[in-house]
C-alpha cells in the first residue's frame, strides 16, 4: 500500500545520519585494509626463517629494536602490545593519539617505510626491521614541516586529537604527489575523523603546501 504522495511506507528514506555513519565505516575499513596490506607486503620481503623453524615470542616481554625517526630504540614488550601503545607507554612518544583503538579514526597514523598506517592495528614486534616515522620526527618547534606551519597559519586545529594523524596522512600524500588537488587531498584523509569539523581548514592547509610546491617554493 502506498501513501497519498506515492511513496511506499515500508521503505525508509536514507537519513543524513545513516549516510554519514555508513561513509565513516567504509573509510575506516579502507584504512585498516591498507594498513594490514602494507604490513603484509613489508613482511613478505623479509628473510624467511629456515624451513621448519618458527619464531617463538612471549608470553612475557621480549626485547626488540625499533627504528623510529632515524634512531634505533631498544625496548621490551609483550608480543600482544601494539605499536601505538609501545610508542606512547614505553617510549613516551605521545604524538600519535589513542582514540578508537581499532583503526577507525586515523588519530594514531604514523609512517611505516614511508606509507601511512594506523599504529593501533600493528603489533610492535611486527614493526621490527622497518622505518617508522612519527609526528615527532616530521618536524620540530624551531623547524616545522611546511604542512605543520600551514596547519598553524590556517587554524586547522581544534581539540588537537586528530591533528597528528591528519598531518601524517597528508604528509605522506603530498610527498607522493606534491601538487595534489583538492580531490586527492580529501581522499588522503578519508580515514581520518575530525569530530570538531575542521575539514575546510585542513584542506586549506594542504592546498597551501601543494600550491607552494607547484610553484617551486618548497
Amino acid at each position: 500500500m502506498k501513501s497519498r504522495k506515492g511513496k511506499d511506507p515500508g521503505k525508509r528514506a536514507l537519513s543524513r545520519r545513516s549516510f554519514l555513519k555508513g561513509a565513516a565505516l567504509t573509510s575506516a575499513g579502507a584504512v585498516a585494509a591498507a594498513t594490514l596490506g602494507h604490513l603484509d607486503r613489508a613482511q613478505a620481503a623479509e628473510p624467511a626463517l629456515p624451513e621448519g623453524v618458527a619464531e617463538q615470542l612471549g608470553p612475557g616481554p621480549v626485547a626488540i629494536d625499533l627504528k623510529i625517526n632515524g634512531v634505533s630504540r631498544h625496548l621490551a614488550v609483550e608480543p600482544r602490545v601494539t605499536l601505538l601503545r609501545a610508542l606512547r607507554e614505553d617510549l613516551g612518544m605521545t604524538g600519535a593519539k589513542l582514540v578508537c583503538d581499532r583503526g577507525a579514526c586515523g588519530a594514531c597514523t604514523v609512517h611505516l617505510d614511508g606509507a601511512p598506517v594506523t599504529a593501533c592495528m600493528i603489533l610492535a614486534v611486527d614493526a621490527r626491521g622497518h622505518e617508522i616515522t612519527t609526528i615527532e620526527g616530521l618536524g620540530e618547534p624551531g623547524r616545522m614541516h611546511p604542512l605543520q606551519e600551514a596547519f598553524v597559519d590556517t587554524d586547522a586545529m581544534q581539540c588537537g586529537f586528530c591533528t597528528p594523524g591528519m598531518v601524517m596522512s597528508l604528509a605522506a600524500a603530498l610527498k607522493q604527489n606534491p601538487a595534489a588537488d583538492l580531490d586527492a587531498i580529501r581522499h588522503s584523509v578519508a580515514g581520518n575523523i575530525c569530530r570538531c569539523g575542521t575539514y575546510p581548514h585542513v584542506f586549506a592547509a594542504a592546498l597551501r603546501v601543494a600550491r607552494a610546491a607547484a610553484k617551486g617554493n618548497t
